[in-house]
């Protein structure tokens, strides 16, 4: 008996580490199938989602599915495309209605039959899911997740015409605080009365910015609302990866290190980017992975930053010195 157990678990820890392996190897070939996207080879990416599928059991998540059908969609192989389109609309996963119907990738399918079941299968999906809806709220939601965003999204424009520290940007930052001052008491007003709902009943992109505001607002407003969040985090109201970015903010402005390395510096003398203060940068990864946040390689090299955990540790000293002068 002992050693059928030592078999069993070696047999099951072999499966675990398998499965590790399949879901590194799956990660993998989705970046490469993204980033071949991203450059119009669009045969290649749709075969590398197709080895990434076979590469985890013939699985793959919901988005990646999607966006095989747009590769296999932009080279007008339709049999292909419809394949990933039925799995995920007859299994009732995909429900982002709206943006089927307008996304261009998938203009060659409009005039085949089994577009039209495509759509209805994925209408009577986001019906489903929004029975439930607080329709008002999230109507209201949305509208401050306009007001939260519409002006981020020109930071980088003005950045680029004026510089970082122009006239136009400073305007345009005060803007965004008058804007996030008003969201703040909407988002509050929300929260005292309701907690912090799930996306059941206002939606992904309502559940979302109850984060936002709350990730925009002063220290005081997210030392209060953090507890919420993470009891929100345990009862699947509320996103793992968008609390590591209010822990890690908060940290820092409480004179702490980050866990998590979401958040970014700049050197006002250089222009460069940099990881703000970060505790134990050589497990970094397994911190990140155990909250749904890919390696911090990926992370970082949107700011053209290359991660080198022995690196960091040892610039570490100055790093935070560099903060306290700030």
């Amino acid at each position: 008996m002992k050693n059928f157990i030592l078999l069993l678990l070696l047999g099951l820890l072999w499966a675990q580490t398998g499965y590790t392996q399949d879901q590194e190897k799956y990660a993998e070939l989705i970046k490469i199938a993204e980033k071949q996207y991203d450059e119009k080879a669009f045969q290649s990416s749709a075969e590398t989602y197709s080895a990434a599928f076979v590469a985890l059991g013939n699985k793959g998540y919901i988005t990646d599915r999607y966006n095989a059908a747009c590769s296999w969609a932009l080279v007008n192989q339709a049999d292909s495309a419809f394949v990933q389109l039925l799995k995920i609309a007859k299994g009732g996963y995909y429900t982002n209605y709206n943006h089927l119907t307008v996304d261009s990738d998938l203009s060659s399918l409009y005039n085949d039959p089994r577009w039209e079941e495509v759509k209805k299968f994925v209408l009577a999906n986001k019906e489903k899911e929004e029975a439930n809806y607080d329709k008002p709220l999230v109507a209201k939601l949305d509208s401050i997740y306009q007001d939260d965003q519409s002006y981020r999204r020109q930071i980088s424009a003005i950045e680029k015409e004026f510089g970082w520290e122009s006239p136009e940007m400073k305007a345009h930052w005060k803007i965004i605080q008058e804007k996030d001052s008003i969201n703040l008491i909407k988002i509050t007003e929300i929260l005292d009365e309701r907690g912090w709902l799930g996306a059941d009943i206002i939606g992904g992109r309502g559940n979302s910015t109850l984060f936002l505001v709350i990730q925009h607002a002063d220290l005081p407003f997210q030392e209060k609302y953090l507890p919420m969040m993470r009891e929100a985090v345990k009862q699947g109201n509320a996103n793992a990866r968008s609390l590591a970015l209010l822990e890690d903010r908060v940290a820092l402005r409480q004179g702490k290190r980050q866990l998590y390395g979401s958040q970014i510096g700049r050197d006002e003398a250089t222009g460069e980017h940099y990881v703000l203060p970060l505790d134990d940068p050589m497990n970094v990864d397994k911190r990140r992975a155990e909250m749904g946040l890919g390696t911090l390689q990926d992370y970082v090299s949107r700011w053209n930053i290359t991660w080198d955990a022995a690196a960091y540790l040892e610039a570490l000293p100055e790093i935070e010195e560099k903060q306290k002068k700030k």
